[in-house]
């Protein structure tokens, strides 16, 4: 028995391992430093924003934005969003930083990409214009709360958890245990206390009553057309339709200069030293609510 639990541990340790690993890589998309380089050349310059993958965290994303701001070289920016969301938190304070920029009366206009659903929807709100694909795969409005019961398992290896607490809900959505009645009723509202956050958001930003919202926030996904008849985007356009409404915005004439944030190189003693708690923080050990999509096909 004892070679058998020593197996588990050390499987359940790789698997950690390979966690971490993936979670690091994944968020190398949001990782940038402070020098700005330069895309193309022409006249005024427009910032350049790029959100891909799952959203971790909202640091990089909001010190680029914040910095586009800010400075009086950048006409406009143009936020371009590839993501399926991510962390509730993470997607609000992006947002916000989005909301604020237009608020300034600086243009900023997102353009979808394949993906700009959940989260990624939630962040695309806040901009003077959204731009999508016919095929953009957007919408998806919702909260997911998950929690893996490992009871099963542990029971076959003979393994049990020991829990001493302070209330009863201090360890609900324990992977150890099933879940009981009254747990299950409090992450229901926790789950529809964030989803309504959500549902006043996009009924102020995109003009729409709670209630018209509310019909089509149940997680489905839209294509970019859909979403367009529905509301919940501006325009049909690509990329470079997204640059020359910012620059049509910002007023300025002939061909834009592009912008963006260098990324910061990786070496291997960030992978192996670097901020270990904060990544590690990433990995979801206790339910965490979620605006991302869920799709398996």
């Amino acid at each position: 028995m004892a070679r058998k639990q020593d197996w588990v541990i050390g499987g359940l340790f790789l698997s950690a391992l390979v966690i971490i690993i993936v979670v690091f890589w994944m968020s190398f998309g949001n990782i940038s430093g402070g020098n700005i380089t330069t895309i193309s050349s022409g006249g005024d310059k427009i910032g350049l924003v790029e959100l891909t993958g799952v959203i971790y965290d909202s640091g990089a994303i909001v010190h680029q934005l914040k910095t586009y701001g800010e400075s009086h070289s950048i006409k406009a920016i143009v936020f371009r969003v590839n993501s399926p969301g991510g962390g509730v938190a993470a997607s609000q304070e992006i947002y916000e930083q989005v909301r604020k920029i237009r608020e300034s009366g600086k243009p900023i206009v997102v353009s979808m990409g394949s993906v700009a659903a959940s989260g990624g929807y939630y962040v695309s709100c806040g901009a003077d214009s959204i731009v999508a694909d016919p095929g953009t795969t957007t919408g998806s409005i919702g909260v997911i709360l998950e929690s893996t019961n490992m009871e099963g398992l542990f029971k076959k290896l003979g393994l049990r958890v020991v829990v001493v607490k302070s209330g009863k809900f201090k360890d609900a959505g324990s992977p150890f245990r099933k879940m009981t009645p009254a747990e299950r009723a409090y992450f229901q509202k926790y789950v529809d206390n964030a989803f309504y956050q959500f549902v006043r958001v996009v009924s102020k930003e995109r003009h729409l009553s709670e209630s018209d919202v509310l019909k089509i926030a149940d997680g489905r996904i839209f294509t970019g057309e859909q979403a367009l008849k529905l509301g919940l985007v501006d325009k049909m356009g690509t990329y470079e339709d997204a640059i020359q409404l910012a620059a049509k915005m910002a007023g300025i004439k002939g061909k834009p200069t592009l912008v963006k944030m260098r990324k910061r190189k990786i070496s291997v003693f960030d992978l192996l030293f670097s901020d270990v708690q904060g990544l590690l923080g990433k990995i979801q050990s206790a339910p965490m609510l979620r605006y991302q999509m869920e799709l398996n096909l």
